[in-house]
């Protein structure tokens, strides 16, 4: 009779243990950040795109976000978009839109959504003034990959805060055109050190803002290699940028 009773009572008792953590771990899961990692093109497309998703991917893994990575615009429906704390554009380009895709992103930046460019995103919805105005800027044409100096003009912004005051690497540098008054800019590039930089002394290449609506836009001229998502420091940029958006403290 006692061992039988010992037998129910460990029974009850692991099943309770099961129990509890299998609503910590639904609260867990309850309390994890949504990310949503664009990548249509309807323009250039990058070859960097596939190795730029998975580090991102590997990122919400290590950081605990949830990522969705998607090229599907139908994702851009108002009611699709409410449970992503962040929109992630990753090397996107052309007109990747249609009037009521544009609609509703329009709507979730306008009731607190935030948003991250990547690259190419200033290559993305031209003809679109308001995701102009967004990204901060539009690409305004580009010289030939080669090696630059970026200069750090806010240290203590998180997103760059682990970069070293001159930070010299190679990419694809793009010059800007209807460029936001209002974004803030985290890295100004040197004309001085590379070929074909037309933005003259103050070329902002990473810059953000906050919406007006609760929400922040954040957006990097870097990225255009696949080298660029296997770079220590620009991984921590990609890092810290997404935590900026998503308002969490540095891991």
């Amino acid at each position: 009779m006692f061992k039988k009773f010992v037998a129910v009572y460990m029974l009850i008792f692991f099943g309770l243990l099961s129990g509890n953590a299998q609503e910590t771990k639904d609260e867990d899961e309850k309390d994890k950040k949504e990310v949503l990692l664009f990548y249509k093109t309807e323009g250039f497309w990058h070859n960097s795109i596939p190795t730029g998703r998975t580090f991102i991917e590997d990122l919400g893994e290590d950081h605990d976000f949830e990522v969705t990575s998607t090229k599907d615009a139908d994702n851009f429906h108002s009611e699709d978009l409410k449970k992503y704390d962040l929109v992630i554009f990753l090397n996107t380009t052309g007109n990747v839109f249609d009037e009521k895709e544009q609609e509703g992103f329009k709507n979730y930046i306008e009731n607190g959504g935030n948003f991250f460019g990547i690259h190419a995103a200033a290559d993305t919805e031209g003809d679109w003034p308001w995701f102009v105005e967004l990204v901060g800027g539009f690409f305004d044409g580009h010289p030939e990959v080669q090696q630059a100096d970026i200069k750090l003009n806010m240290p203590k912004h998180p997103a760059v805060s682990h970069l070293p005051k001159v930070w010299t690497r190679t990419d694809e540098w793009y010059n800007y055109r209807n460029l936001n008054p209002k974004m803030q800019v985290l890295l100004y590039l040197d004309e001085n050190s590379y070929r074909g930089g037309t933005n003259g002394e103050e070329h902002p290449i990473a810059w953000f803002r906050e919406t007006g609506h609760g929400g922040v836009s954040i957006y990097t001229g870097l990225g255009h290699t696949i080298q660029s998502y296997i770079e220590p420091l620009f991984q921590e940029h990609i890092l810290q940028s997404i935590l900026f958006a998503l308002d969490k403290t540095k891991n």
